[in-house]
């Protein structure tokens, strides 16, 4: 185990490494410490965690975010690096934020490898709106697209694309589940295979990639699990991430599409919904979520600082496997129904074997500072989501609570 897998995460005491801003302009996270004991984070401000009242977050989104990364907002919040007004004042298309949005699509850019093959853009409206943006921007001139349905929100896409053409379903759309790999065939002439590759209400997580014909662009919704685990970019076409849930504050929409795809948008593709259009006006063809933008891009920084996206998949999977092993250690008293292989490292989704004492669970645990635990409300039960800036300690936590309240209520 690395020290960096544990780093501001465990009981070790570790210092993030200072990102020079100097050559770059980027602002700088300076010996930023951590101490389990009275986890004390500094980044020109120190706070106890006494001080900050701060509780173990398991919300599914908006999630959690890297404490430095509140530090430095709160910080320069009402007055950006000696300005004197606040980022969010500030004119989208000034120096400054400029200079933000370039750097967060470069910080993007090598965090991901992501190669000059594909685009970034930085937009609005959610994964629901890329679910009308996907088949708007890539059917051309297709009449079909492939959709592997596995869960709630890969229903929901497949649902909305049936407005523009017709939508063959790959799975069992009344069952969540991951699919075979074998089962999934795909015509030559689909427009798109598309995927959820993360399923966060349902708990399910793709630990392969579909298979389809070379001629078949492959989409991916990578919402709740964007940045916790690398993307094979010779094998996606295109995915996306709502940054609410492991990336940064609602508003924020990234889009990651290969450039040889943009303009195959009809003439009646409303242009805010124009790949394209977004493409050539470097995301800023209307007044971006500036803020958002904003704190994605410290979120960036501090992934870098922590050892980046390799260290954030060794987290998650130490995180899950802590809650995972407290389920199946229970003798039944919570239940999880996934198959191992499919299991989510985002997402842990779990019931009582005793449906009633649901509700007080959530209660004790917020009470132990465990909050935002309670289930999706289409599927119910709980769920506890690990997101990149949940330290690992936080699933300790957790699976030793659910110890203590499966002892006293089994």
């Amino acid at each position: 185990m690395t020290k960096n897998a544990l780093c501001g995460c465990c009981s070790v005491q570790g210092d993030f490494a200072k990102i020079d801003q100097k050559r770059s302009g980027r602002a700088s996270f300076e010996s930023i410490n951590y101490q389990e004991s009275d986890l004390v984070f500094s980044l020109g401000v120190r706070r106890s965690r006494e001080k900050m009242n701060r509780v173990y977050n398991f919300s599914a989104g908006p999630g959690v975010l890297p404490v430095p990364v509140l530090e430095e907002v709160a910080k320069e919040f009402p007055d950006y690096h000696g300005t004197g007004m606040s980022l969010v004042e500030m004119s989208h298309r000034g120096q400054i934020f400029s200079q933000i949005i370039r750097e967060t699509r470069d910080l993007l850019r090598e965090l991901l490898s992501v190669p000059e093959t594909h685009d970034i853009l930085f937009l609005q409206g959610g994964g629901h709106m890329q679910f009308a943006m996907v088949p708007l921007n890539l059917l051309g001139a297709a009449a079909e697209a492939s959709y592997i349905v596995n869960g709630v929100w890969s229903k929901k896409a497949a649902a909305e694309a049936g407005k523009f053409c017709r939508v063959s379903v790959i799975g069992t759309p009344s069952r969540a589940q991951v699919p075979h790999p074998d089962s999934i065939n795909v015509p030559n002439d689909a427009a798109y295979l598309y995927y959820c590759m993360n399923e966060t209400v349902n708990g399910l997580e793709f630990n392969y990639i579909p298979q389809c014909p070379d001629c078949v662009p492959l989409v991916s919704d990578v919402s709740s699990n964007f940045l916790s685990r690398s993307i094979d970019f010779q094998r996606h076409a295109l995915v996306f991430a709502g940054a609410q849930k492991n990336f940064g504050p609602a508003g924020l929409t990234v889009v990651i599409v290969r450039r040889d795809l943009l303009g195959l948008a009809g003439e009646t593709c409303p242009t805010m919904l124009n790949y394209e259009v977004h493409s050539q006006a470097g995301s800023m063809y209307n007044t971006p979520p500036t803020f958002a933008i904003w704190v994605a891009n410290l979120v960036c920084k501090w992934l870098l600082s922590e050892g980046g996206v390799e260290v954030m998949n060794e987290r998650a999977r130490m995180r899950s496997q802590m809650i995972y092993k407290a389920i199946d250690g229970s003798d039944g008293f919570y239940t999880n129904t996934i198959p191992p292989n499919a299991r989510s490292r985002m997402n842990v989704v779990f019931n009582l074997r005793e449906e009633a004492l649901t509700d007080l669970f959530v209660k004790e645990a917020a009470d132990a500072g465990l909050v935002n635990l309670k289930g999706h409300r289409l599927v119910g039960g709980l769920r506890a989501s690990l997101y990149n800036a949940l330290p690992v300690q936080a699933a300790q936590v957790l699976a030793d609570f659910m110890a203590d309240f499966a002892s006293r209520h089994a």
